[in-house]
């Protein structure tokens, strides 16, 4: 597998990106500085990165509510997902979706989830849209291992495999959905098994390792564009903090913990680009600090936005 330097780099500082950008909302989330609820994605990096470096500008992706490096590696503004996170007027949603609910349609990002599950027929559609439209777009459903238990994801499987609809259904599996193992809400070891009920492929990646994932990522969206339908692929990865900010993951042994933090995506990434002859260490902290000082940026401008205004608490917001 060939990948060119610049796009080797730009995993490398993407999956930084994201794990420098969850640091500092847990900071400032203990500070009592973010509201509401935040899902962080540590650990998770090299999924978002491996699949979204195969995506165009003009391609759709649905996410979660651990979206944060989805948002970011489809291109997401982080002064303006700060914002949001801060609840200020000048963020994604005006500070009105918080965390779980940002969306950028201009970057085909059609929005992260609350709901469980919420993503799959949102993908589905826009993958209809596409086919019905005759672009050769792609849709990605980002999903964790829990929703797979879900009536949505059966549902949009079923359709997208019957129509063959350019969707990837990108499968998460941190091995926990909430604080409930995956061994026992499934009979099955590899979530990725449940394609062969609607005769799409199933494939298991490992889900830390970013070129697998761009690998196993470019085999399906290639296919997807062809018009040869969806694929589930499923990446094994695990989060490093709790489900939610404050879970005290009493669930989790150590040892497990420990053991999948040896196989951490970043410090694994920059030992094999240093292999290549493309990151020197000193140029990994040249990367790092540019990136931290982005980040510095996007935590002012949210501090220094307004709130929204008790006038406008009715404003863009809906109900059925």
């Amino acid at each position: 597998m060939a990948i060119e330097k610049e796009k080797l780099l730009w995993m490398y500082r993407n999956m930084v990106t994201i794990r420098l950008f969850e640091e500092r909302v847990a900071e400032y989330f203990a500070a009592g500085k973010i509201y509401g609820f935040v899902h962080l994605y540590v650990g998770e990096e090299a999924t978002a990165t491996g699949v979204c470096a195969n995506l165009r500008k003009d391609d759709y992706i649905t996410s979660t509510h651990r979206g944060h490096g989805h948002l970011i590696s489809k291109g997401g503004d982080l002064k303006l997902m700060m914002a949001e996170l801060f609840g200020r007027k000048t963020g994604y949603c005006k500070g009105k979706g918080g965390s779980m609910h940002i969306a950028d349609v201009e970057l085909g990002i059609l929005g992260a989830n609350g709901i469980v599950g919420g993503g799959f027929p949102i993908a589905t559609g826009a993958g209809l849209t596409a086919k019905y439209n005759g672009t050769d777009q792609v849709a990605v459903c980002f999903f964790g291992d829990g929703a797979s238990n879900q009536g949505t994801f059966h549902e949009a499987l079923n359709l997208a495999s019957i129509w063959k609809l350019p969707v990837i259904f990108v499968n998460e599996n941190n091995m926990y959905g909430i604080s409930m193992s995956q061994k026992k809400s499934m009979n099955v070891p590899d979530v990725a098994a449940r394609a062969a009920a609607y005769n799409v492929p199933g494939v298991v990646v490992d889900g830390n390792d970013v070129l697998a994932v761009y690998e196993a990522a470019g085999e399906a969206i290639k296919r997807a564009r062809s018009g040869e339908g969806p694929t589930l692929l499923e990446c094994k990865t695990y989060r490093y903090r709790g489900h939610f900010e404050g879970d005290p993951t009493v669930y989790r042994p150590k040892e497990e913990v420990e053991e999948w933090k040896k196989k951490d995506p970043i410090p694994r990434f920059e030992n094999e680009l240093a292999k290549m002859g493309i990151l020197a260490p000193d140029q990994a902290q040249t990367i790092k600090a540019e990136i931290g000082k982005l980040i510095d940026e996007a935590v002012k401008f949210a501090e220094e936005s307004p709130w929204p205004s008790p006038e406008e608490i009715t404003e863009d917001v809906y109900a059925v």
